[in-house]
């Protein structure tokens, strides 16, 4: 039995022991929350748990069996975050829906959207006492005006990339699905409210901030899941309040704001950013530097960070608020531990899915450095140096070349690495859950169990016989603040 069993095992004997102990006469002696958490944290196995799904189709013929296979919702893997008052419950959202790669279509590359309406949405969780994850809600999100939103790409003036939406058949995604295209009266369909989202936090109000790949855009929702404020980097764009620096306007495609946290006082948001961005150009994407950006939601000041990554082109998948100025990391690659879709070609020992701590105060703040001689804040580029971006720096020197005028990381320390500890067989670790003080969830992206070989669609598995599925582990880690 390992220790914090064993612990929860000790503090809920105890709590029963007290109960009787206080009064004979008390028939209403109530165990604590947190000794119910005591209680479900015991009994959790430590293989994880699924979470639970439903089918959204299953009538797409698989490219490698030639069999039917199944799309599910499942998806919740993209984020997930505590719920900021039960004990044992926690949020996690789903990304733009079912999609993988499509090649050779016939209006450009894009991607394949198997379910063209799903709504991106958020559910609401909590583990069982009798170790499992039950499933309390589901929130759609949408508009303004309520209509649920999709997530299918922004337009290029609102951060889109030139993805093409395409149905399975090779047909594109219109807006009228009963006619055939027509540039003119039939258009490929897009939504500037599209959302591909990636970070979520939970706010004491009921509401929830969510940020995204496409823009990239942080967006604030209500406890229904209605949009009632926006940030991004697009002054243009009428439903912002805030706007980030422009350079983030430079993100990475399918690469955008992949993390999102909250101070724990509830007054700033923290993006981070996936992996290297586009700065200027894609020159400088196979490099180890990337970008924390802060937001004080009611004053507007932005603070800049860098963080810098253990491989060129990782990818930062997820953030957690644990002080004003600490935060968790979550830092992986895209490799399968057993192979996955790729089978024993794709074995990767070396497969990456960690955890790091961070100290903001420990970097340097690009929106507050001392300008030196050649140093200049651009309104599009961001800080440059003689002319060029700090990718280009990087790209040219390395990162002794940002020391020598004075420009650092913030630094980091691995809390946790899920390929030691649980043998972690999936792709993408996208989902941090801080417990309490000594504990933490996390939890895979299964992509709806879809996956696609060479632009065709096929069902995502970790081995011949186990399709991916969204699962929660939770470990043991020391998230105490001094």
């Amino acid at each position: 039995m390992t220790h914090w069993k064993v612990l929860s095992a000790v503090l809920l004997g105890s709590a029963l022991l007290t109960a009787c102990k206080s009064s004979s006469n008390d028939d209403d002696a109530t165990v604590t929350p947190e000794q119910a958490l005591a209680t479900k944290l015991a009994a959790f196995p430590m293989e994880g748990v699924e979470l639970p799904f439903t089918i959204l189709r299953d009538d797409l013929i698989d490219g490698k069996t030639e069999a039917p296979f199944e799309i599910r919702n499942g998806g919740y893997g993209s984020a997930m975050t505590a719920h900021p008052s039960r004990l044992g419950e926690f949020y996690a959202m789903t990304d733009r829906g079912p999609n993988a790669d499509f090649v050779g279509g016939e209006y450009g590359s894009g991607k394949s959207f198997p379910v063209a309406d799903y709504t991106p949405r958020i559910g609401h969780f909590r583990i069982t006492a009798d170790g499992g994850v039950e499933q309390l809600a589901t929130i759609l999100l949408k508009r303004p005006d309520g209509t649920p939103i999709t997530g299918l790409p922004n337009t290029s003036a609102l951060g889109g990339t030139g993805e093409t939406p395409y149905n399975p058949d090779g047909t594109p995604i219109v807006v009228d699905p009963t006619q055939p295209f027509d540039a003119e009266t039939n258009p490929i369909k897009l939504d500037d409210y599209g959302l591909d989202g990636e970070g979520l936090v939970a706010l004491r109000d009921g509401t929830f901030w969510a940020s995204d790949e496409y823009g990239p855009h942080m967006v604030h929702f209500d406890a229904e899941g209605r949009e009632i404020d926006r940030i991004n980097p697009f002054t243009a764009d009428t439903r912002t309040r805030i706007n980030l620096p422009a350079e983030y306007a430079y993100r990475r495609a399918n690469r955008g704001m992949e993390g999102l946290a909250i101070t724990p006082d509830e007054s700033t948001l923290v993006g981070l950013m996936q992996s290297t961005m586009d700065l200027p150009s894609k020159a400088v994407r196979s490099l180890t530097i990337t970008r924390i950006v802060t937001v004080n939601i009611a004053t507007g000041e932005i603070g800049q960070y860098l963080y810098q990554q253990e491989k060129p082109a990782n990818s930062n998948s997820e953030m957690v608020g644990l002080s004003s100025t600490d935060f968790l990391v979550l830092e992986r690659d895209g490799s399968f531990l057993y192979g996955g879709p790729n089978g024993a070609a794709g074995v990767s020992p070396n497969a990456q899915k960690q955890v790091y701590r961070i100290d903001l105060s420990t970097g340097t703040n690009l929106e507050t450095v001392a300008l030196q001689p050649g140093m200049v804040q651009d309104p599009d580029l961001g800080l440059t140096i003689n002319g060029k971006t700090l990718e280009e720096v990087v790209l040219d020197g390395g990162w002794a070349a940002l020391a020598a005028v004075g420009i650092y990381p913030v630094d980091k320390t691995l809390v946790l690495d899920m390929v030691v500890e649980a043998n972690y067989p999936h792709d993408k670790m996208e989902g941090l859950w801080r417990i309490d003080d000594g504990h933490l969830g996390v939890l895979n992206d299964d992509d709806f169990a879809t996956w696609s070989t060479g632009g065709v669609l096929e069902q995502k598995m970790l081995d011949e016989a186990t399709i991916d599925a969204g699962r929660l582990y939770i470990r043991e880690v020391d998230l105490s603040v001094d």
